[in-house]
């Protein structure tokens, strides 16, 4: 081989012959190499997985006790109560209850005062006597 291709190829003589449609060397212990890194993988990757979820577990307990602190339910609780109270059968009923009226909605008993009467409450003196003397 000529200096200027080794030159070109950085200096890479070792491996000219692979480049160049040479056969490889066959590594006998390739196979178990192989199974090796293989099995380092799947350690690798078990060890990654367990070290989330016990990640995840402990950020799972922070949580709950938050929510126990403040009162507050899992989305998942609140759905299954509110799924709860929708199953629940109203009794004799087939429409939801009525809301109760509050005092001194809807009674008309109670209107003494004309309208009239009330504006003038809240006006100032002056002009409470303007509407007294037409």
């Amino acid at each position: 081989m000529d200096f200027v291709m080794k030159q070109a190829l950085g200096g890479a003589t070792k491996d000219m012959g692979k480049m160049l449609g040479g056969e490889e060397e066959k590594d006998p212990d390739a196979e178990k190499k192989e199974e090796e890194r293989q099995e380092a993988l799947r350690q690798q990757e078990e060890e990654r997985k367990a070290k989330y979820a016990k990640m995840e577990a402990e950020r799972e307990s922070m949580r709950q006790g938050i929510r126990d602190k403040y009162g507050i339910k899992k989305k998942e609780e609140r759905e299954a109560e509110a799924q709860a109270a929708m199953e629940q059968p109203a009794e004799g009923s087939l429409t939801r209850p009525k809301k109760a009226v509050p005092a001194g909605c809807g009674d008309e008993e109670e209107e003494d005062e004309s309208i009239m009467d009330t504006v003038m409450k809240y006006l100032p003196g002056p002009l409470q006597d303007m509407f007294n003397k037409k």
